[in-house]
């Protein structure tokens, strides 16, 4: 057992650090000039190509604050949503045994397989119907709907593990089940929570499809959306997009940092078992 959890962990690490790579290149050269970027872009900036000329450039054009404020907005709300609802579908379907309980777990767990993107313009002639054209609602609620399955498929198998005699003694001492949910199951799921929670957000928060598709609009651009503001048709300024997308990876590294032992719980949980 200690070996294939010795195992999981040197795979987890060693998967971090090819995923990471790529994020430190864009982090070091966010803080070259022009020719340091193309000239050497593994090196590390020094005093003839050390330069803050994006992060100048990415504070004084275009509205980054709103575009970060944005982008946080809608990862955080959907978030919420993904979690809180995955949670309580998967805790019914794990808890109450009634007929259809496999085909609507199944059914829940269709988006996993089908991707949303294929109903795009579906969905823009839906928000347009519904006035949510331009609002950050309509990315809040494209988004939970394309998080939910993969939530719900994951809690599920979690939840599905946890023991009946637990729930069974809260129900004897007069627990609610919104009680046992929420006092109970919630905290043993921890670090499935931090999995589904991480998993799901860096594609929403890296996301350009559905804010270029469904909110364009200048008030309620995302970070992601506002960086494209520096890629030309001719010309890139390279400096400010490194300098705006290093900005941009901050607040996934602080959930990383913030949930990595839930995260590699989480992970390694079924190397354990």
């Amino acid at each position: 057992m200690r070996a294939r959890t010795f195992g999981a962990h040197v795979a987890l690490i060693i998967y971090t650090l090819i995923a990471l790579f790529p994020v430190w290149v864009i982090v070091i050269n966010s803080f070259k000039n022009r020719q340091a970027i193309f000239r050497e872009p593994l090196a590390l900036p020094d005093k003839e190509s050390f330069s803050l000329i994006g992060y100048q450039t990415v504070m004084q054009q275009g509205d980054f604050l709103l575009y970060f404020q944005n982008s946080l907005i809608v990862t955080v709300a959907s978030l919420t949503c993904v979690l809180l609802f995955g949670a309580m579908a998967a805790f019914a379907l794990s808890e109450y045994r009634f007929r259809g309980n496999t085909l609507m777990g199944l059914y829940l767990a269709l988006g996993i397989m089908i991707p949303i993107r294929l109903g795009t313009v579906a969905i823009l002639q839906g928000m347009v119907a519904a006035g949510l054209n331009n609002t950050l609602l309509a990315l809040i609620l494209v988004y939970t709907a394309q998080g939910l399955p993969l939530a719900i498929f994951i809690l599920s198998e979690f939840m599905s593990g946890i023991s009946s005699d637990l729930k069974s003694a809260g129900r004897m001492d007069g627990l609610s089940e919104y009680s046992i949910f929420f006092r109970l199951v919630l905290p043993l799921i921890r670090p499935a929570l931090a999995t589904v929670a991480v998993f799901t957000m860096i594609p929403i928060w890296n996301d350009l499809w559905f804010p270029l598709i469904l909110s364009p609009a200048e008030s309620v651009k995302t970070i992601t959306l506002g960086t494209q503001v520096f890629l030309g048709q001719f010309v890139t300024n390279w400096n400010a997009v490194l300098a705006a997308l290093t900005l941009a990876i901050l607040p996934v590294l602080v959930l990383y940092l913030i949930f990595s032992r839930q995260l590699i719980r989480g992970i390694t949980s079924g190397a354990v078992k």
